[in-house]
């Protein structure tokens, strides 16, 4: 298959205007380091530092409050401070005429709505051949630098709200309806740049200026229109942050400046690109694929690097939900409910087995637990090893579909279905 890698272009605009405003911001304060600011948590790897939330969980027990939700959604939850927010979309049937999406702010300890904002539709949108396409008009988790709140709503463009619900600005990034899925693709926060990856609304990444919208740079690439993977921010051995997207068949690395592609290497996830990368010690992990292949690609280089940065390749993987790396091992649970336990050094299979349910929702791990949350069939908890040991399996009365990645602050673990928030502790 030919990857049209060579139509990816960067365009810059107003660049010492922008490195000026990025030194501006190395001085303002971070999200506190128990926040959940955006999809997969503070270090976008599901994992999260000195929480401590409950083993077992119902109706009765260790539920501190639900709300119900204004609409449906596949988005996950984020934590900023005392905030908990949550994207959703309503009136979408029998057609999208009167789509709405809606961004909720909830008081984290009473779940007391604190303000809600709506949006209807800016632009056309369409159901796509696939049933995906029904949950892909809230399926964007927002993301927050602690002082404002970014969401994209697909064609109707992004939108950045302070913490008070106040607009404070909106940029459109494309209505292609290009993606056979939809929109899933989350936006993510760094030095002062919102980084979106407009896949359906324009085959492209954006770079936005988060304090005006202003767009920064473009780069459009025909496999980016099959990318549902939510980009990160590595930095490799010289010390050089690089911005690493999960395409059809490769990872690629641009760079954060411009958008300009720095290197590629070949993985082996075939058709749709969906779970995030996650990346330590210089090294990404790639899994993913409807045929399901795992990677590992050394940081750095340039140009074509898969041989001589690629660790190991093989078949095997997760087609929507994402990895955890803990320990020297990898750990997911795929779509059809089988946990895996990879060693991270070789790409070889250490341990699975079927705990049931199936699954949209990544892995979230804290402290050796790692907690499975499916579609209809509750929260395995599992132990963060090899073995793989069930812990715990929590159900709760609601039968919609929980396809949101779980947030984790502090003693909280927040759990989203297609009809209700849920505060855990």
């Amino acid at each position: 298959m030919t990857i049209h890698r060579k139509k990816l272009d960067g365009t810059r605009h107003d660049t010492v205007a922008f490195l000026a405003w990025c030194c501006l911001l190395a001085g303002s304060a971070p999200s506190s380091a128990e926040d959940w600011p955006a999809f997969r948590g503070p270090r976008a790897d599901g994992t999260t530092v000195g929480a401590e939330i409950p083993l077992t969980w119902n109706d009765r027990e260790h539920l501190r409050w639900k709300y119900r939700l204004p609409g449906k959604g596949f988005s996950s939850p984020i934590v900023v401070g005392s905030h908990v927010l949550v994207t959703c979309y309503s009136d979408a049937e029998p057609d999208l005429s009167k789509l709405k999406r809606h961004l909720v702010c909830l008081d984290r300890k009473t779940g007391e709505v604190e303000w809600t904002k709506t949006v209807p539709a800016l632009e056309p949108e369409q159901f796509g051949a696939s049933f995906g396409t029904r949950h892909g008009f809230a399926s964007h988790t927002p993301a927050s630098d602690g002082q404002s709140i970014y969401v994209l709503f697909g064609n109707s463009g992004v939108f950045a709200f302070d913490m008070e619900g106040r607009q404070r600005w909106h940029r459109k990034v494309g209505t292609m309806n290009a993606g056979l899925f939809g929109s899933a693709s989350s936006p993510i926060v760094h030095d002062g740049r919102l980084i979106v990856t407009a896949a359906s609304e324009s085959s492209a990444i954006v770079a936005l200026d988060t304090k005006d919208g202003r767009e920064l740079w473009k780069a459009k690439a025909d496999p980016l229109a099959r990318c549902y993977s939510t980009p990160v921010v590595a930095k490799n051995s010289d010390g050089e942050e690089e911005l690493l997207v999960q395409v059809p068949f490769e990872l690629w690395s641009l760079r954060l400046s411009n958008g300009k592609l720095r290197w590629y290497a070949e993985t082996g996830v075939d058709t749709n690109a969906v779970p995030n990368v996650v990346v330590d010690d210089n090294i990404a992990y790639v899994i993913g694929g409807r045929s399901g292949a795992r990677a590992a690609v050394g940081l750095g280089g340039k140009g074509d690097v898969t041989k001589t940065h690629r660790l190991w390749a093989t078949s095997g993987g997760s087609y929507v939900p994402s990895p955890v790396l803990y320990e020297g091992h990898l750990y997911w649970v795929n779509d059809r409910g089988i946990a895996h336990c990879v060693d991270a050094k070789t790409g070889k299979l250490v341990h699975r087995r079927r705990i049931g349910g199936s699954y949209y929702a990544s892995l979230v791990r804290v402290n050796d637990r790692l907690y499975a949350v499916s579609r209809f069939d509750g929260t395995r908890v599992l132990q963060a090893s090899p073995n793989l040991k069930e812990l715990a399996h929590n159900k709760l009365s609601d039968d919609t579909d929980f396809s949101a990645s779980p947030a984790v602050s502090d003693r909280q673990l927040f759990l989203r279905s297609q009809e209700w928030l849920y505060c855990i502790q």
